[in-house]
């Protein structure tokens, strides 16, 4: 296969772009006013070279680190484009993060110039100043509001006097060329699930790899629309980004409010859908619940998802066709419809996402494609798309990519696109990349019979019981997440006889099966016997899939969600497993105080519903 064309770094990719796409779309996004509006190529990069001039106009240096803190906006791709224009490193920041994070990014990674969204934002590191010693300039992304830009002496950036607009772009262009593969592009913090994140250096030449590898997989291009709402902090975001606007596509970006997100794709009709998996269960279960509504609905329901994948794969007898027809007109369009009707291929990464969530949406005639990546492989390591795609697994290794297992279970990677190491941090970097240039990723997998690679769990959140048995966590909240009523689960169980689980609800699909049941819930559902019975039945399936010592023993509800506010998740969202177990410590103790006699299955006796101390 000839190599997909691709600019030589980054920083001449908005030039590279506009000389090829021109006058066709490249952002689109709502107005304040709510109307739709579109960027064209020659329009980006037009902005791009102004945002740029105004970071030279300030001493932006080539290799300074410019941090970027901002929800996803079109702001964001024009200020990332900009900051690799002028020669300067992205650090991109969450948005979320607090304090504490957000001042050891900026101040880590050296970072002199700080873009915020808005006036909150900067307020936000004027007051973190004091510990930012390296920050010369905090500026908003966008000009002419209050407060949009400062300095240490409180004026605004100006260009120097001498330098014409011309003479500004033409610098500008000359430090774009002048960036090389090698030279650092990024720093992105790994938000790590225990400890403050540590910085992964990614060059031009580590995100060049990625491209290489993928844009011969990723049917794309003109006329195709990728609805962007995943945080661009994130390392998947940017890949999406600068995929789509390599193919000439169209960068459709989300209207800022995630509630909003299924409503605004009918609108936004998008071909390219990247997601977490969180979107697409939430579809699951919205519709699971309105055929629910309707009596002998669920058997329907599942019929239909069971046609809809014989079709997805080309064996749908002679017979069930005009069975298909009307699940077509009764369901699958419909599904197609909400997400805008255009949607053919969906990326889903991050964390696991239940197979019968899959078949659900191939029966409705949209291709999800898992992927496996880490920061430290510059995001791709692995990849199903439509020429090899395998479900129940993470898909085959990336062109560059070797992929091999350890003998302890371990996944290792080696290719073009391993960083370099950590930022200030020798130590972890000969962790995780041996001698041999393998990357470490601290996961757990296997390879099938034809390259295909599964993940099984996380090396480090291995449980050992007090009897010797290894179990992989993952496994069972997997298994228990499969449960639409549940959001999130933690199992428990090191050094401990048997495991048990922390459980938080999906509130509104606990409302919706009340309704429909007729039920009237306690002021705590946590609390309320008839949604602990409704658990116990995930719990019980979930048990039936898992080996005898990995079996959940019990439970306990918890009263909140985890969330990023509360340092329970990662701004990826992914759980911080210390902190939970730190956080809910006496209830886990109450949970092995009244356990010992209890069975792994669902006829032992009804228990008070357990919740978390105040």
């Amino acid at each position: 296969m000839q190599p997909t064309e691709r600019p030589e770094t980054l920083a001449v990719l908005t030039e590279w772009a506009a000389d090829r796409h021109g006058k066709l779309p490249a952002l689109r996004f709502k107005s304040g006013g709510g109307a739709w509006e579109e960027v064209s190529y020659e329009q980006l990069r037009t902005r791009v070279r102004e945002f740029g001039v105004r970071l030279l106009s300030v001493g932006v240096r080539p290799d300074d680190r410019v941090a970027i803190l901002a929800e996803t906006r079109p702001e964001w791709t024009y200020a990332h484009f900009a900051v690799f224009a002028a020669g300067a490193v992205v650090v991109p920041v969450y948005p979320t993060a607090g304090d504490e994070e957000v001042e050891w990014v900026v101040k880590d990674s050296d970072a002199s110039v700080v873009l915020c969204e808005s006036a909150a934002q900067a307020k936000k590191i004027e007051r973190l100043r004091p510990g930012l010693p390296g920050v010369r300039h905090v500026l908003l992304m966008t000009e002419g509001e209050e407060g949009s830009e400062g300095t240490e002496g409180g004026r605004a950036p100006e260009a120097t006097p001498d330098t014409t607009p011309q003479a500004a772009a033409d610098a500008l262009l000359e430090r774009s060329r002048g960036r090389a593969s090698a030279d650092l592009a990024t720093i992105i913090y790994t938000s790590g699930t225990t400890g403050l994140p540590k910085g992964c250096l990614l060059t031009h030449g580590n995100l060049g790899a990625v491209q290489s590898a993928t844009l011969p997989l990723i049917e794309a291009g003109p006329g195709d629309s990728t609805y962007l709402y995943l945080p661009l902090a994130h390392l998947l975001a940017q890949l999406i980004e600068f995929t789509t606007l390599i193919e000439g596509g169209e960068l459709c970006f989300f209207g800022g409010k995630i509630e909003n997100v299924v409503a605004e794709l009918a609108e936004a009709k998008p071909t390219h859908l990247p997601s977490v998996p969180r979107l697409f269960e939430k579809v699951y279960s919205v519709v699971l619940s309105l055929a629910e509504s309707q009596e002998g609905g669920r058997e329907r329901f599942e019929e239909a998802v069971r046609i809809g994948v014989l079709a997805a794969d080309g064996a749908l007898p002679p017979e069930l066709r005009d069975a298909y027809e009307e699940a077509d007109k009764a369901l699958y369009g419909l599904v197609r419809q909400a997400l805008g009707g255009r949607v053919r291929w969906a990326l889903t990464g991050g964390a696991p996402i239940a197979p019968h969530v899959i078949d659900f949406l191939r029966a409705c005639g949209i291709g999800v494609y898992e992927g496996y990546g880490m920061t430290e492989s510059a995001g791709v390591i692995t990849l199903n798309h439509p020429g090899a795609v395998r479900y129940g697994t993470v898909g085959r290794p990336v062109e560059g990519c070797e992929v091999r297992i350890a003998d302890d279970g371990e996944v290792l990677a080696r290719g073009e696109m391993v960083f370099p190491g950590y930022h200030g941090n020798p130590a972890a970097t000969r962790d995780a990349v041996d001698a041999e240039g393998w990357l470490h990723t601290g996961d757990l997998g296997a390879l099938d019979a034809d390259g295909y690679l599964s993940i099984t769990g996380r090396k480090k959140d291995l449980i050992i019981t007090s009897g010797g048995k290894n179990l992989t966590p993952s496994l069972s909240e997997l298994a228990l997440q499969q449960s639409r009523f549940v959001s999130r689960a933690v199992m428990v169980g090191d050094k401990r006889p048997y495991p048990v689980a922390l459980i938080t609800l999906d509130a509104e699909e606990i409302g919706g099966w009340a309704t429909r049941k007729g039920v009237e819930l306690t002021e705590r559902p946590s609390q309320d016997p008839h949604v602990r019975a409704l658990i116990q039945e995930a719990v019980d399936a979930a048990n039936a899939t898992s080996s005898r010592p990995a079996r959940i023993r019990d439970f306990a509800l918890l009263n909140e969600d985890f969330t990023v506010e509360t340092g329970l998740l990662t701004p990826s969202l992914k759980v911080r497993r210390h902190a939970v177990t730190e956080r809910y410590a006496e209830l886990v103790e109450e949970l092995y105080g009244r356990s010992g006699t209890r069975q792994p299955t669902g006829t032992h006796p009804e228990p008070t519903a357990t919740t978390p101390p105040p």
